[in-house]
């Protein structure tokens, strides 16, 4: 199906090229008295690489289509981390590679979306926040509380997270998947 460059969104797969890519990234772009055009991070399926394109805002695109799966989390070993769609029971491997920085945030049983292209997994959308177990968190010094002071605690992904001083080893918390920040205890 064809789409104006304008149509471009994140996370839309197009045919760039023989090669089939992911829209990381889209900017409209109007410079002075020249044409509109959209520059789009485009980041190749097969081999993993971004690249940045410009597009004319009438140009036309090729879109693939993509196919959403609802899937959890389940382990990871040596061959990569582990997934399986609790309706269907079949399970899938991704690679390091794919999951990027997610691996911070994949605890057991969390339900997440993978995107697939022609059958081939190419993306992992994580929940907007995640609830993590505190296992490293030193003791707040007595005396300072006055200004929001925060201290870094290691949550069981071995991910570092700034979180307030009452923070304790063993608590739960919740953490923004955006930014890796803390939200509040869970």
């Amino acid at each position: 199906m064809a789409v104006n460059a304008n149509d471009l969104r994140k996370g839309m797969a197009i045919r760039h090229g023989s090669d089939v890519v992911i829209v990381e990234e889209v900017t409209h772009r109007t410079p002075g008295n020249l044409r509109a055009f959209v520059q789009a991070t485009l980041r190749s399926v097969n081999t993993s690489k971004s690249s940045v394109q410009r597009f004319g805002s009438t140009e036309k695109v090729e879109e693939v289509m993509v196919m959403r799966r609802k899937l959890e989390f389940s382990y990871k070993d040596q061959t990569g981390f582990n997934f399986m769609d609790t309706n269907t029971y079949d399970n899938f491997t991704l690679q390091e590679e794919l999951i990027g920085d997610a691996k911070n945030y994949l605890v057991e049983n969390l339900p997440l979306e993978v995107i697939f292209v022609e059958e081939k997994a190419v993306s992992v959308e994580l929940p907007s926040s995640v609830n993590l177990r505190v296992t490293e968190s030193p003791e707040g010094i007595k005396g300072d509380s006055a200004n929001n002071v925060m201290k870094i605690a290691v949550v069981e992904t071995g991910m570092q997270v700034q979180v307030p001083l009452f923070i304790k080893e063993g608590e739960i918390i919740k953490v923004d998947t955006r930014t890796g920040s803390y939200m509040s205890r869970a």
